[in-house]
């Protein structure tokens, strides 16, 4: 009786992992959905134009700026 309750007990464990990793992966989905929604507005948003605006300007800075020239310029006198 003892092998019984033993092999049930260890039926009833891999149930309920498999439940477990089922409700993780479905709850990981929904953060997913969630967060892209989140994106989204923030891109809709002014800010988000904004802030895109701001990177696309620092890239831009970035690549065009220096090109060869010091970054501090000397004067005497």
């Amino acid at each position: 009786m003892g092998q019984c309750a033993c092999i049930g007990g260890a039926a009833e464990k891999e149930r309920r992992a498999e439940a477990d990793r089922a409700e993780a992966q479905e709850a990981r989905a929904k953060a997913a959905e969630a967060a892209q929604r989140r994106q989204e507005q923030f891109d809709k948003s002014a800010a988000g134009r904004a802030a895109k605006a701001q990177m696309k300007a620092m890239k831009e800075a970035k690549t065009s700026s220096n090109q060869g020239e010091p970054v501090l310029k000397w004067q005497m006198g």
